[in-house]
């Protein structure tokens, strides 16, 4: 078995959103397919890192890094962390989390914060793992 290969998406192609789209309903039963319309805008934006996890030559992981300015310094955040079903139990999730930790460093100093249900014990166990504090708030959702 080859190494995996961790990659930012620099442009929107045809294999990436097939993939994409096959790991999206994994991640959350709401998703919907994407297009490549949208896969552009997201490789296009300046403040959006969409990294992907490629074994033996298959896209089975995901990430995106998104990045923002505030008075109170910069903030990043993990969003839409998935790895394909088959292929969890591998630490596929510890290394693209790990990926993504040290892609945030090139924005350093920032606050890296990212969501995760309680129901995903192996997953909040791995942000822990990896250093992630649980920070006491409460996060609100507004579709606009």
């Amino acid at each position: 078995m080859h190494e995996p290969i961790i990659f930012e998406a620099t442009e929107a192609k045809a294999e990436y959103l097939e993939s994409i789209n096959m790991l999206l309903p994994q991640l959350s039963q709401s998703a919907q397919p994407m297009t490549i319309e949208a896969l552009n805008t997201i490789i296009t934006s300046p403040d959006t890192n969409l990294l992907l996890l490629q074994q033996e030559g298959k896209i089975v992981g995901m990430c995106t890094l998104a990045v923002y300015y505030a008075p109170t310094g910069s903030k990043a955040w993990i969003e839409d962390v998935v790895i394909d079903n088959s292929m969890r139990g591998k630490k596929l999730g510890r290394l693209l989390i790990e990926h993504a930790v040290a892609s945030a460093r090139r924005y350093s100093p920032c606050t890296l914060m990212l969501t995760s249900r309680p129901a995903r014990v192996a997953a909040n166990a791995l942000y822990q793992s990896v250093g992630f504090e649980q920070k006491t708030t409460n996060v609100y959702k507004l579709k606009v």
